[in-house]
């Protein structure tokens, strides 16, 4: 009987990697990118064959689709997708009609972890998880904080490690140097805490523990298993840390900045240690990945266009009091048009967060044309709208900073949903403004 077991999963092992093979060379055979509709499994199956550049695979579909195109999925499993550039289409999801595109109880399953933050909730809940973290951004203090902390890791701890692999033909992981100084930034940031993930340990020595999964690599790979236990110890230090104050003069501490806002908030029943921790949890969650993600890309497309490096070098000079004894503040950071022309532009072709996902709870048709469903699973693909000829023009490959300056030489705004990398309408990323200091 167990022989009997083994063949018949043995063969139907044989013909998956058979019907795998099939379909690779008849996509390969193809003029056209648009996968084959196949009878019972739909197009899926093209998507595994080509999950090695999937990204890249989907904004062709896109590109030949006209910008929006459905995916049909096994007849059986209600996996039909709906990949979609169309602006029209953004704003209508993202903006005029939000309520019928929330995050959902499936969603909220898969991001259990994070608990009732801003992330991964709806409605009410969501309304107070955004109206107590914007006030907090607006507060002086906190942007005070924010500007001393990014300088103080940067000139202690980022800049050191930059200088110490330096060397001609040294290689290292800059998108893990990135990480490791966003994530120190935000705890320090949010828990007074410095991790010191960012550290001064070799590359060699880097692989190594990554290999081995030991020293920090393991902590780092372990430590959203135990996000709950730090927050929860760096909350009771904190506490305690300021009953033993005496009622000297405090420094602004994002702890107490939201458990005021929270209390500010009349008719909430939510438990405020809770609330803080699942707070936390989404900021960091938020900030570590984007803006390693952000930074890397960045000095990639520099290293890639030394002529843009030098037209932002020469705007420092020309805006900026360029002393190394002197720090810049973010009303100086604002003279640097071309700067952040640049790092639109990096952002536009490489957006951190690659694509968002919805479904409608009541059926509609799109401004596209296409009808929805509660079925439907919609993929609005940021990362294929930075290189649609219809949104961008014909360099819309092109690394071109100049597109975010305007006639008059100031800093050309585009439509959010043109332009979604910090998502649009009612969801739109509150910490925007503080990506670009």
């Amino acid at each position: 009987m167990a022989f009997l077991e083994s063949l018949v999963i043995l063969f139907l092992f044989f013909n998956l990697i058979s019907m795998v093979i099939i379909i690779h060379r008849h996509q390969k055979q193809r003029a056209s990118v648009i996968p084959t509709n196949w009878p019972i499994l739909g197009m899926i199956p093209a998507i595994p064959v080509n999950a090695h550049r999937f990204l890249d695979y989907t904004t062709g579909i896109l590109i030949q689709s006209g910008g929006t195109v459905i995916l049909k999925g096994p007849w059986f499993a209600n996996l039909d997708m709906l990949l979609t550039t169309d602006p029209l289409d953004i704003h209508h999801i993202l903006s005029k009609n939000f309520s019928n595109y929330p995050k959902g109880d499936k969603f909220r399953k898969i991001f259990d972890s994070l608990g009732d933050g801003i992330l991964n909730t709806d409605g009410e809940t969501w309304e107070l998880n955004r109206k107590v973290i914007f006030s907090v951004f607006k507060n002086a203090g906190f942007q005070t904080t924010m500007e001393t902390t990014m300088w103080n890791k940067v000139e202690n701890g980022l800049l050191p490690i930059l200088e110490s692999i330096c060397e001609p033909g040294a290689e290292t992981d800059l998108q893990d140097i990135f990480q490791r100084f966003a994530f120190d930034t935000v705890c320090i940031l949010l828990l007074d805490n410095d991790p010191g993930s960012l550290h001064l340990t070799p590359p060699y020595l880097w692989k190594l523990s990554q290999i081995l999964k030991v020293g920090t690599e393991k902590k780092l790979s372990d430590a959203w298993k135990n996000v709950d236990e730090y927050i929860y110890k760096r909350l009771a230090q904190i506490k305690e840390e300021r009953n033993n104050m005496n009622h000297k003069a405090e420094k602004f501490l994002f702890f107490t900045a939201i458990m005021s806002e929270l209390t500010n908030q009349s008719g909430t029943s939510m438990d405020p240690t809770k609330f803080l921790r699942d707070t936390i949890k989404n900021l960091m969650a938020a900030g570590k990945d984007t803006i390693g993600s952000a930074l890397s890309w960045f000095f990639y497309l520099l290293a890639a266009k030394p002529t843009v490096e030098d037209k932002i070098l020469e705007e420092m000079k020309t805006h900026l009091d360029v002393d190394t004894r002197k720090r810049w503040n973010t009303t100086e950071l604002d003279k640097m048009v071309y700067l952040h022309g640049a790092l639109c532009e990096s952002l536009r072709l490489y957006p951190p967060v690659p694509f968002n996902h919805k479904s409608p709870v009541q059926p509609e048709i799109l401004p596209s044309g296409h009808q929805v469903n509660q079925n439907t699973k919609i993929i609005l693909s940021f990362y294929s709208m930075g290189r649609m000829e219809s949104i961008w023009g014909k360099d819309c490959m092109e690394f071109k900073p100049e597109r975010w300056i305007s006639n008059s030489g100031g800093i050309k705004n585009e439509p959010s949903y043109k332009f979604p990398t910090f998502n649009a309408g009612p969801r739109a990323c509150l910490g925007k403004n503080m990506a670009f200091s």
